[in-house]
């Protein structure tokens, strides 16, 4: 009997475990999932809590509901990997596999910013948790205004649009309380722009200048300092925040590092197409675990776990890989006052406009705010818990296409729109 034994049952996690068991002879394989918790959380929803529009019952269910039936969970905290023995230990038990898949995600370290957790829950708050949104929740609730900054702390991150959205969410939030003119808004980044792309980035940053954010690029910070208010960087550039909403440091499992598997951050380095180490020839990582120059995103998982599924059963067959993973990410954006847009892209083309997912039809619009895609947003909670987690097929294409869309060429003065 083999075992493909899965560690993580988070989205790519509980995805492969799903998809895979199927294709997999019973009576040859046994198919596990190793998670911590009993809980599957939907974490989009985070950034909806703390302005009152998701309660927490609405993002939670049973792991162990979402997985299909002949996948073995097993609720236990991961020691280590010993890959060159094909071992997992999990609360000291030893757990074989033949193919090993790393999907346990990354998460929030607020604790690797000097003085960043000295003012936690108090004037420092994030919205990557569920404890934290609901603690982000009640501070919102009472605040009565001042100086409101939205920090990265450094890329990668979950979902690298959220800290944009919360700033978009939190404008509307105060204006429609009455109160806008009583809270400056600032987005610190440590990027050169409001996102990575230069077409994404002319249009976000022109979004967070109407709504009157002042945007922080290239800000490194080197510490918090609670007491004065203020966020440093290493060139000793200073911010000041009555209240401070961080995305920490994200990084991955801690196991990953006493494994000797991962990068400085705790992501498994992989090929960017395959998923596939280039150390061990049956271990993959998947999802926000791996190391891929691409957004950490639950569409990323998506579309990867779609190559994984046909490139795995070639490779264990002996077969080379023939399918490649083009990086496709699609992300919405949501803008407040009930808009949201969607970005789509891959490793070599950046957001563009464009109608998605039928081209000229949409009904979805690219680099555009539109009402569609809010609710789009919104209806795509449905999707993830009776559609994306039980491994069906999604009406959207795996690689990403340029159909529908137009090149947009920035020049220093404009941007000039050509139809391909």
């Amino acid at each position: 009997m083999k075992r493909l034994l899965v560690l993580g049952g988070g989205t790519a996690g509980t995805m492969v475990a799903n998809r895979m068991r199927p294709l997999l002879p019973e009576d040859e394989w046994q198919v596990s999932v190793v998670d911590q918790y009993e809980t599957h959380h939907y974490q989009p929803g985070y950034l909806f809590i703390p302005f009152g529009r998701f309660q927490s019952d609405e993002i939670l269910r049973t792991r162990s509901r979402y997985l299909t039936s002949g996948v073995e969970l097993v609720i236990g905290q991961i020691d280590r990997v010993r890959p060159d023995d094909d071992v997992v230990l999990v609360d000291g038990t030893e757990l074989p596999y033949d193919f090993l898949v790393i999907a346990t995600g990354v998460e929030p370290r607020p604790d690797q910013t000097p003085g960043m957790t000295e003012g936690w829950g108090k004037n420092v708050f994030d919205f990557y948790t569920l404890a934290g949104a609901r603690a982000l929740g009640e501070r919102l609730a009472t605040w009565e205004g001042g100086g409101l900054v939205v920090h990265i702390t450094e890329m990668p991150i979950k979902c690298p649009v959220a800290p944009l959205e919360f700033a978009f969410l939190a404008d509307s939030f105060f204006k429609e309380r009455g109160m806008r003119d009583r809270v400056d808004i600032t987005y610190v980044t440590p990027l050169d722009a409001a996102f990575t792309k230069p077409v994404a980035a002319g249009l976000l940053g022109d979004m967070l200048e109407v709504r009157g954010i002042r945007i922080e690029p290239d800000f490194y910070i080197e510490r918090v300092d609670v007491d004065a208010g203020e966020i440093i960087s290493f060139d000793e550039r200073v911010v000041p925040f009555d209240l401070l909403v961080t995305v920490p440091l994200n990084m991955g499992a801690t196991y990953v590092e006493r494994s000797g598997m991962g990068n400085e951050l705790n992501c498994v380095p992989v090929d960017k197409h395959t998923f596939l180490s280039p150390h061990w020839d049956n271990v993959f990582a998947i999802g926000d675990a791996a190391d891929l120059p691409i957004s950490k995103a639950g569409s990323v998982a998506h579309f990867a776990v779609d190559v994984f599924v046909d490139n795995f059963l070639e490779h264990i067959k002996g077969k080379p890989m023939t399918h490649s993973f083009d990086g496709h990410a699609n992300c919405f954006v949501e803008s407040g006052s009930g808009k949201a847009m969607l970005i789509d892209f891959n490793y070599d083309v950046e957001p563009l406009p464009g109608r998605y997912p039928l081209p000229g039809i949409g009904p979805l619009t690219l680099l555009g705010e539109s009402r569609v895609n809010h609710w789009g947003k919104l209806a795509f909670r449905w999707l993830y818990w009776n559609a994306l987690l039980p491994g069906r097929d999604l009406p959207v294409p795996t690689a990403m296409s340029m159909r529908g869309k137009k090149r947009v060429v920035p020049t220093p003065t404009s941007e000039k729109e050509m139809v391909p």
